[in-house]
């Protein structure tokens, strides 16, 4: 009886020995601030897309404190898909998520999030605002979740006269207060302010800029018409792009309707408006992160989920393959990581971000993930790098994008091929010269070997006939 006694004792005194070591290990995880801007393309001054200087002070902010990678593509140029990539590492070619009205739960139902994955690491998951789309988030990837409200709106029906639904931009009579973003952010700034037993993934989504660009009227007066500058963009420029490029890009669509009722300056300043706003609410979140408690054991992720087009090759919104619409800002502050003010031009990918997490807490590996971990680059910008990054807009049509090049493959074959070495603005396509068929070959190797059918329709976002935009 005394030995059975004893032995309990001590197995008692080792379990208690053992639990605050768990706990003093978890304590020292670094906490996860993964922050999402919709619809953000590198019109932001630190990436120096925009022809009309901008103010993004905090964005600029940001990026000084670690690494930002100017040459990252999202996995898909649309709401839907490119977040279901990055939140659960899976290619839209491997899932059949290829567009926005597409419930991807149903489709992978034991697909483990990024949060997911940290809650089984011992971590409290919060989020806000809009990290997955739509109608399309997933309670099981969060302890709680603060769901994203509705804005002021402007008296008239159509600000801009196009009629064209949130298509559209002006100033709204309101205090940065009342619009959503704000409040998204505010209560991120509460749960930051909270001391916590546990380590902390706390992911913010920002909808700015995305449509309708209604923000309050100070932000427009940064911009004044005189001053806008809009993109460059050459009359003939699909003349050498093929059918089904053409198609996407729908020059008689939104481009049409803009030029025809001289909006193009107007458009461009509600976007920039729009930007420094969600630049303004990014600057509250980072000054909150520096009064923490977790200001010295925080990992910051900051991605935007794909590019934007306000005119270029004649196109308005995303859903296209080009540059504009693929490449987005995406910034790493990984403390005792990463070099304060580095930049990395090497083509990465949104999908990266999961294994690149994974590593940076030391949590276990996922053996499904497509994406590759960049904690190579984080360490070294000049790291050798292999290979380009995939963009996927519908079955079968692809961009891979290299540090020269920009190769685009759509479903029937035709091709498109930019050497942003000589030609930034992708006005020239070199995809029937003979003397990058070599050029050609060696990025197709990187096509996806797979192309699952498309995933089932359903609402939040109408039907298959309009899978682009549903409810962009």
């Amino acid at each position: 009886m005394f030995r059975t006694n004893t032995l309990i004792a001590a197995c008692v005194f080792a379990l208690a020995a053992f639990l605050p070591a768990a706990d003093a290990a978890d304590a020292k995880k670094p906490n996860v601030l993964f922050i999402a801007v919709d619809d953000l393309n590198d019109w932001i001054n630190v990436m120096g897309g925009s022809p009309t200087p901008i103010k993004t002070p905090n964005f600029d902010r940001l990026a000084a404190r670690g690494m930002l990678f100017t040459n990252a593509h999202c996995a898909a140029p649309a709401c839907n898909p490119s977040r279901t990539s990055l939140m659960t590492g899976l290619r839209p070619s491997s899932t059949g998520i290829y567009h926005n009205p597409m419930p991807w739960r149903p489709v992978l139902p034991k697909a483990v999030t990024i949060p997911q994955h940290f809650m089984q690491h011992g971590y409290t998951a919060l989020g806000a605002g809009k990290i997955f789309h739509g109608g399309f988030d997933d309670d099981a990837s969060w302890n709680a979740y603060f769901k994203k409200g509705g804005d002021p709106q402007p008296k008239a029906k159509s600000v801009s006269g196009l009629n064209k639904g949130h298509f559209d931009w002006g100033p709204v009579d309101a205090k940065d207060e009342e619009m959503n973003d704000y409040r998204v952010v505010s209560w991120c700034i509460e749960q930051l302010e909270k001391k916590r037993d546990k380590p902390l993934f706390l992911a913010c989504g920002i909808y700015r800029p995305h449509l309708p660009w209604y923000v309050p009227q100070k932000y427009f007066d940064m911009y004044p018409l005189k001053d806008i500058k809009v993109p460059s963009v050459p009359k003939d420029d699909l003349n050498d792009v093929p059918p089904t490029g053409r198609r996407i890009a729908r020059p008689e669509g939104d481009h049409a309707a803009v030029t025809k009722n001289d909006q193009w300056k107007h458009a461009v300043q509600g976007y920039l408006a729009s930007i420094t706003f969600a630049d303004a609410q990014l600057g509250r979140l980072l000054d909150a992160l520096d009064k923490s408690p977790a200001k010295d054991n925080t990992i910051i992720v900051l991605w935007g989920d794909h590019g934007w087009h306000l005119g270029e090759k004649e196109h308005w919104r995303k859903f296209a393959l080009w540059e504009e619409a693929a490449r987005v800002p995406m910034m790493i502050i990984a403390p005792g990581v990463t070099k304060a003010g580095s930049r990395c031009e090497r083509p990465v990918n949104l999908i990266d971000i999961y294994p690149t997490l994974i590593e940076l807490c030391g949590l276990d590996k996922r053996k499904e993930l497509e994406g590759v971990s960049l904690m190579p680059l984080l360490k070294d910008v000049d790291a050798n790098w292999d290979r380009p990054s995939l963009t996927t807009h519908g079955r079968n049509n692809h961009a891979l994008r290299s540090e020269r090049w920009r190769y685009i493959r759509y479903a029937d074959g035709s091709e498109e091929l930019y050497d942003h070495e000589n030609d930034p603005q992708e006005w020239k396509n070199l995809a029937k010269d003979s003397q990058y068929a070599q050029v050609k070959a060696d990025l197709a190797k990187w096509l996806p070997e797979k192309n699952v059918p498309d995933a089932p329709v359903s609402k939040p976002g109408g039907n298959a006939k309009n899978k682009g935009k549903a409810n962009d």
